[in-house]
């Protein structure tokens, strides 16, 4: 199960987490793939009490997720939770250290309006 997250802290838009799931056509059939997300979302609301950060988190679920024992997938979605809190939690590089050097697009522009200064002389 791949599980992908965006921080959401800081846009004022929303308290919780919203919660989403991909389950592609590759998966199997539609029964498959409405079963994956019946058991999906059983194992979302046993633990989404104690999620409480504003993020917005994508599961993509594999196929193996129809054989899984529910205590197994129920302890995946758990540790999926747990991993987010611990990254938001983590203390982030400041913004200087991100940036050092100015991407491509910076240093052709600066280009570009040197080019212009010239061409206006």
């Amino acid at each position: 199960m791949s599980v992908f997250f965006l921080d959401r802290r800081t846009d004022r838009v929303g308290q919780g987490p919203r919660i989403g799931l991909t389950v592609g056509r590759v998966l199997g059939g539609a029964v498959d793939r409405n079963r994956i997300k019946r058991r999906i979302r059983a194992m979302i609301r046993e633990h989404l009490s104690g999620f409480t950060p504003a993020v917005d988190v994508v599961i993509n679920p594999k196929r193996q997720v129809l054989d899984v024992e529910a205590p197994r997938l129920s302890e995946e979605v758990r540790k999926a939770f747990a991993a987010i809190v611990k990254q938001l939690d983590s203390p982030q590089p400041a913004q200087a250290q991100r940036n050092e050097r100015p991407s491509r697009g910076a240093s052709n522009r600066q280009r570009n309006t040197e080019k212009a200064r010239v061409e206006k002389r």
